[in-house]
C-alpha cells in the first residue's frame, strides 16, 4: 500500500466539489443545445409543409394552419410569412425559443430561430 502523504486526506472530495457545478453545468449547455437544434428541425419542416400547401393554391390561414401542425411548436411564439409572387411561393418562420433547462436560460438569453422554403407555385 502506498502511503499517503500529510494534508491530502480529503483532497479528492474537495477536487470532486469543485468540478462537479461546472461539469453538471456543462451537461445542462449540452440539453440546450439539443432541444434547440430539435426546434430548427421542426421549424425547418414546417416551412417546408408550408410552402407545400401554398404551392398548391392554399390561403395564407390555410398555410399557417399546415406550418403550425407540422411544428409541433407554441403557435403564440410562431410568425409565418407567406409571399407569392414570379410564380413562386415563400413561406418565412421565425420563432422565439425559450431555453427551458435550468441555469442555462440564466445564461445564454432565448434565441430566435428562422427558416424559409420557397417552391414553384402549382
Amino acid at each position: 500500500m502506498r502511503a499517503r502523504r500529510a494534508g491530502s486526506e480529503g483532497q479528492a472530495s474537495v477536487e470532486f466539489a469543485l468540478l462537479l457545478p461546472v461539469a453538471v453545468l456543462f451537461v445542462l449547455a449540452v440539453v440546450q443545445v439539443g432541444v434547440v437544434v430539435h426546434e430548427r428541425v421542426m421549424l425547418t419542416h414546417a416551412a417546408r409543409e408550408g410552402a407545400r400547401v401554398a404551392a398548391v393554391g392554399g390561403s395564407d390561414a390555410e398555410v399557417r394552419a399546415a406550418t403550425v401542425r407540422a411544428s409541433g411548436l407554441d403557435p403564440d411564439r410562431l410568425r409565418v410569412v407567406v409571399a407569392r409572387r414570379d410564380g413562386r411561393v415563400e413561406v418565412a418562420i421565425s420563432y422565439s425559443a425559450v431555453t427551458d433547462v435550468a441555469l442555462v436560460g440564466r445564461l445564454v438569453g432565448d434565441p430566435r430561430l428562422d427558416a424559409r422554403a420557397v417552391m414553384r407555385r402549382e
